[in-house]
């Protein structure tokens, strides 16, 4: 019989992954990684020979190929089936030691397995060019055994996915180089400001002597006290100043190891990598930055509209999360947990019974608490087919949908638990548009079922969401950018990065914002740059944000029938580009008319929400 529920803020339960990293089942797992990483060397050490010594940026595909004992039809499959036990294991590893270390990043030991699996894992990176490798030197009957045999065939997408990255690689000893610096090099600066960020407080009353974290104060923008989140500002200024040089050092260190790296693989732009990482086509993404840009006159309108409201000349940025409305209830977790389950359920019994079982096998961490990061995350665990959500729990609304988002991301991985490993891999724009769409759900679900004054602080909370993913997105897409071209030549000092970040936020939000109402350390305070190998990480939100608000259109006029086509394209996503998917669910990203449809919906929500200023400042 199990326990009753406890109405606070939850801890996961990882114990049906591993009961700890003293668990046998842990030891094996990483023993049993360790022989798949040596038997796939070997066994593409088959081919290596008939690849030639060349490699990299395309020279592999001209050597000539010598034949393979036992044929390369079995070879290619053997080669497969190791890829997706390695997927497996491996993601699993990387995902449970994450788990326990971003949940306390002062644990010691979660930090030294972090560092034990990546070493066990270094001849993957090896392996990863070995295999591109063989497939180019044989790139025609790779291509005809796709066409001819069903086994094979299967994992076309794959297979011209590996030939594409193979004319972006260097040689097996270098890229093997590359992945084993990176251990002591870019992916320990990440751990450091993960650490730094984590770890972070001050005094935040002199008289009790309470302190507050930076994620505890960064929580504090939604409190409807306009002096608490202005102090809370203050403080975070404060705080986040005083860990600036080692942070700086970290995004340098990062952005600086991409971008060498970019360019020794010979991409001209380091864009030009994210873009290809996230399966879309400059056509695509130039469509969605400039129908961004279009927009920004409508959501400076929208910010004037709430400053009006709330009595001020401009907001400032600690005001952007600043509630409005009033008879808009905080939230305990169960009643998080009801609204999250009840409005998955108006969508399918799927996604709201995998709600359920989320909240009630102990697949959630909200408890804020020291060393624990900032944010939300979903992390899958695919050896036992399950997924983790973390998350901050504060008792807003907003909680309410960062659950929603999160499990929206669960629910795509549940969606592809039974595929292969390698159909399981999807790019960061289609990843966002699950959880976009998870959200949506609950939003208009909510707002159906809201008071007027409670639709109030609803609408606003959707542009403010809006807002983010469109004018917040800009502006570190624009940073990021800069940082880049400044980057190739220097390093980039703490006081440059600030003056980059409100630079890029004045081109954003412009007036919509006070002159001095800027946050100059976002850059320091987001994940999002910190993640080696993976650049612009901010384009793919509002990509997911559009085109999740296009499927739910559909929704809307197909009603339940939906969930099947929308599990279906969510099936597809680790086999097509994004350009393709969304053509299937009958969009062309490619013409900036698609980006400018969903942006409309805002733009009506931002007339609608002036027209009840209008009203209320009469």
């Amino acid at each position: 019989m199990s326990e009753p529920r406890v109405d606070k803020p939850p801890r996961w339960s990882l114990d049906s992954v591993f009961k700890g990293f003293d668990d046998p089942a842990y030891a094996a797992a990483k023993t049993r990684l360790g022989a798949l990483a040596s038997g796939y060397l070997a066994h593409l050490a088959l081919a290596e020979g008939a690849a030639g010594s060349a490699a990299g940026t395309g020279a592999a595909g001209k050597a000539q190929a010598a034949p393979i004992a036992g044929g390369y039809p079995a070879w290619l499959k053997k080669a497969l089936a190791l890829e997706e036990e390695i997927a497996t294991v491996s993601r699993t590893l990387g995902s449970y030691c994450a788990a326990i270390y971003t949940t306390n990043t002062a644990d010691a030991r979660a930090m030294a397995e972090i560092n034990s699996v990546e070493e066990i894992s270094l001849p993957l990176a090896k392996a990863s060019v070995l295999f591109a490798n063989a497939l180019a030197a044989r790139e025609a009957e790779t291509r005809s055994l796709a066409a001819a045999d069903p086994e094979v065939g299967r994992f076309a997408f794959r297979l011209e996915d590996a030939l594409f990255w193979q004319k972006k690689q260097l040689s097996p000893a270098e890229e093997d180089l590359a992945a084993d610096l990176a251990r002591s090099g870019a992916d320990a600066w990440g751990r450091l400001q993960e650490q730094l960020t984590s770890g972070a407080d001050c005094l935040w009353d002199e008289a009790s002597g309470e302190r507050k974290t930076l994620v505890e104060l960064r929580t504090l923008a939604f409190d409807p006290d306009r002096a608490v989140r202005e102090k809370a500002f203050r403080k975070e200024l404060e705080t986040c100043r005083a860990i600036e040089l080692p942070v700086a050092a970290c995004i340098n260190g990062i952005k600086g190891a991409n971008h060498t790296m970019n360019t020794r693989r010979t991409w001209e732009a380091d864009l030009d990598k994210a873009t290809a990482q996230g399966r879309l086509s400059k056509k695509a993404l130039d469509a969605l930055i400039g129908a961004m840009e279009e927009a920004l006159p409508q959501w400076r309108r929208y910010l004037k509209a709430k400053a009006k409201l709330m009595g001020l000349p401009a907001l400032s940025f600690f005001d952007l999360f600043a509630p409005v409305g009033s008879d808009f209830p905080s939230y305990t977790w169960l009643e998080v947990e009801r609204a999250v389950v009840s409005n998955f359920d108006s969508f399918s019994k799927r996604l709201g019974d995998f709600a359920r079982k989320a909240f009630s096998e102990g697949w959630i961490d909200a408890e804020p608490r020291q060393g624990k990061v900032g944010g939300a995350y979903c992390t899958d665990m695919p050896m036992v087919k399950e997924t983790r959500v973390l998350c901050n729990f504060d008792g807003s609304f907003n909680t309410v949908t960062t659950v929603a988002h999160e499990l929206g991301h669960a629910f795509h991985a549940e969606v592809l638990k039974d595929e292969s490993p390698l159909h399981q891999d999807y790019p960061m724009t289609l990843a966002e548009t699950a959880s976009i769409f998870a959200e949506t759900i609950v939003f208009h679900s909510v707002l159906d079922k809201a008071t007027e004054e409670q639709k109030l602080g609803l609408l606003e909370t959707h542009l403010q969401d809006g807002c983010q993913i469109l004018v917040d997105i800009l502006s570190r897409f624009y940073f990021e950018r800069s940082v880049f071209e400044t980057r190739g030549k220097a390093e980039v000092p703490a006081a440059e990065l600030c003056e980059k970040m409100l630079a890029a936020q004045k081109a954003t939000y412009g007036d919509g914002l006070s002159s001095e109402g800027y946050h100059p350390y976002m850059w320091l305070v987001k994940p999002h740059y910190y993640n080696y190998g993976l650049d612009f990480y901010n384009f793919p939100y509002a990509f997911g944000q559009l085109f999740g608000m296009a499927l739910y259109a559909r929704f809307e006029k197909e009603g339940k029938g939906f969930a099947e086509t929308y599990e279906a394209l969510l099936r597809e996503t680790g086999r097509m580009d994004a350009v393709a998917l969304t053509a299937r669910a009958g969009f062309d990203i490619e013409d900036p008319a698609f980006w400018r449809g969903g942006i409309s919906l805002f733009v009506r929500d931002i007339g609608a929400f002036e027209k009840i200023v209008e009203e209320k400042t009469k």
